[in-house]
């Protein structure tokens, strides 16, 4: 079985695995991944008709995009039952939930070692307790598949434990939680890792969504975990170039390549100082567009 490595993380929609209706819907929709969610989603009464799902899922008709499964914590009864399915379906990614510790990590990347589970299946940490927030560092430095040849390939925020852990209440532009987002962010960064930003729980609330997506977006996030199918299309475009950035980057690129110019470390754009640094972030951005584009031609 071949993994589907994700290149774009603009939108990651999380389905109940216990609702079969939004299962099957899930294999058509324009969103960057699917999480099927074991856990919170699901009532313990039902996470073993849950896990059936998914293996039927899988197992009649393969979801042709990027996937993963969220599962309850591996050192619970039920994350035990979780890591079989897992293992019967080979998504692209697992989802742990309250990641806390790099201990967390090692034993989860163990556990998948240890039952033969396919090499380029990642790991995604959900971001989500006070504990994590302190020590994502910690986790992205130990456990990253860009630095240490780990499984981790992302951390997610999940802002409604943080919330409900801290006792910090919900907010427009959500101030009190901004520092433990960029925290988090700059984790990922200086460790090479993908970094999404939380959910949004009022999905008929288009506007302070858009809000959120554009704000996830200028704090540097790569996207959003969405709970709702509306959602997919605003997330796709604000974590996307605007068109005057796809421009800028078009014109920085367009001006290294003058005569002279190659040998250069800064040049002068329409008055403005422009570092190579910044033409490698062009050049990024053109090609996150191509994936864009390859991206919508295929669906």
């Amino acid at each position: 079985m071949t993994m589907t490595s994700i290149k774009l993380w603009r939108s990651l929609l999380s389905v109940p695995a216990i609702n079969q209706r939004a299962l099957q819907k899930s294999k058509t929709l324009a969103a960057d991944a699917i999480i099927y969610d074991l856990e919170d989603a699901v009532a313990p009464e039902k996470k073993a008709e849950a896990r059936e799902n998914l293996k039927r899922l899988y197992g009649e008709t393969r979801p042709q995009g990027v996937t993963a499964i969220r599962v309850n914590p591996l050192d619970t009864e039920a994350g035990n039952e979780d890591l079989k399915t897992v293992l019967a379906c080979r998504p692209d990614a697992v989802l742990l939930p309250k990641v806390g510790n790099v201990a967390t990590m090692e034993a989860a990347g163990a556990l998948l070692e240890q039952n033969g589970a396919a090499t380029r299946m990642k790991l995604w940490a959900m971001i989500e307790t006070p504990e994590g927030v302190v020590n994502a560092a910690a986790i992205a430095g130990a456990c990253s598949d860009v630095r240490t040849g780990g499984r981790l390939a992302a951390l997610i925020v999940g802002v409604n434990d943080l919330r409900a852990e801290t006792g910090v209440a919900p907010s427009p532009g959500r101030a009190y939680l901004v520092p433990w987002l960029m925290q988090t962010v700059l984790a990922a960064r200086a460790y090479g890792l993908h970094v999404v930003d939380g959910v949004y729980n009022d999905f008929a609330d288009h506007e302070g969504y858009a809000a959120e997506c554009a704000e996830g977006a200028a704090m540097g996030f790569d996207g959003k975990m969405l709970i709702h199918p509306s959602q997919i299309d605003a997330a796709n475009r604000h974590f996307s170039p605007s068109e005057d950035a796809v421009a800028e980057a078009r014109a920085i690129i367009a001006a290294f390549a003058k005569p002279g110019a190659a040998a250069l470390n800064v040049i002068d754009l329409d008055g403005r100082m422009v570092e190579r640094l910044h033409l490698e972030q062009a050049e990024a951005l053109l090609a996150g567009m191509v994936a864009i584009q390859t991206t919508k031609e295929t669906q």
